[in-house]
């Protein structure tokens, strides 16, 4: 059976940056359970969900930038349905980046 191939996504050019960071990600969270497992100070352990959080929105930020600037810029180009379901489609996904 012959493979198929993956469309490009916005975010292809920076892929392994990406999951550099986010293995940096896991490595906090990681750190974070080991803090709770060895009893440290609660306000510590918040700090680093903070910083955790804060990068995950940084992430978070990339990615609807690079999908902004490819998918719905060619949907946008395209015309038709597609581009408004598109602009909605990055609408919901900043409100729900904005409730978080």
């Amino acid at each position: 059976m012959p493979k198929t191939q993956t469309p490009a996504r916005g975010y292809t050019a920076s892929k392994d940056q990406l999951l550099a960071r986010l293995a940096r990600i896991e490595g906090q969270i990681r750190g974070i359970e080991g803090m709770v497992q060895d009893d440290r100070y609660c306000i510590d352990i918040l700090t680093q969900i903070s910083a955790a959080t804060k990068a995950l929105q940084a992430v978070a930020v990339e990615l609807m930038g690079d999908h902004l600037s490819s998918c719905v810029t060619e949907a946008i180009e395209a015309g038709g349905p597609g581009a408004q379901k598109k602009i909605a489609e990055a609408t919901d996904a900043i409100a729900r980046l904005v409730r978080s």
